[in-house]
Order: C-alpha cells, then sequence, then structure tokens
C-alpha cells in the first residue's frame, strides 16, 4: 500500500500560481504513475495530470495544458504539481492518487492522499 500526503493549498487570487506537492511513502511505487485529480463540491473527481515515476511521461487535461506542469522528485519520493493562472472555476480539493497506469480515470487510481483546498478568488 503507498500512503500519500498533499500540501501546499491555500488561497489566491485569479491568475496566481500554487505549488502542490504529494509525498509517497510505503510499498515500492517506481513502476507505478502519479495523478493529480480535483473535486469541486457536487462534482465527480476530476483529472488533472499524470506522471510516470519510471521515465517521466506525463498526461494532462487539456484545461490545464500550458499552465499546469507535474513534475517529479525520485530522491525525495515527491509529486510537484505548479499551477500557474489560476482561475476561479480551479476551486476545488485536489487530491493526488497512485496507479499502476499513466491513466486519466479516478477508478484506475486505489491509492489517495487526503487532498488540499485550493481556493481561488476572483
Amino acid at each position: 500500500q503507498v500512503q500519500l500526503v498533499e500540501s501546499g493549498g491555500g488561497l489566491v487570487q485569479a491568475g496566481g500560481s500554487l505549488r502542490l506537492s504529494c509525498a509517497a511513502s510505503g510499498r515500492t511505487f517506481s513502476n507505478y504513475a502519479m495523478g493529480w485529480f480535483r473535486q469541486a463540491p457536487g462534482k465527480e473527481r476530476e483529472f488533472v495530470s499524470a506522471i510516470r515515476w519510471s521515465d517521466g511521461n506525463t498526461r494532462y487535461a487539456d484545461s490545464v495544458k500550458g499552465r499546469f506542469t507535474v513534475s517529479r522528485d525520485n530522491a525525495k519520493n515527491t509529486v510537484y504539481l505548479q499551477m500557474n493562472s489560476l482561475q476561479p472555476k480551479e476551486t476545488a480539493v485536489y487530491y493526488c492518487g497512485a496507479s499502476a497506469f499513466l491513466g486519466i480515470l479516478a477508478t484506475m487510481y486505489n491509492s489517495w492522499g487526503q487532498g488540499t483546498q485550493v481556493t481561488v478568488s476572483s
């Protein structure tokens, strides 16, 4: 089982930036992919980005391409999500998850962190 802890959320004005972190521990996860999802009140969990530990391959939702960057630090077992030009509609709880696949479906992820709140004010 992989344990995940997100951090870095907060309140930011529209157009601002935040960097989220997801620290991983537990079983060997070098073959895993780490995904970032977000969930606003009353909405389904939505794919944002993902990265594979082994080769750094990435995927992004169309809505965040060019603004968000996912990266990893293998030595720190940590995945990051740099978010720029944030918009109020992106206010949500952001979660990281672990999966055997570099997928975009939340059902493909079987370990989740507790989430970190991101609030973007207008």
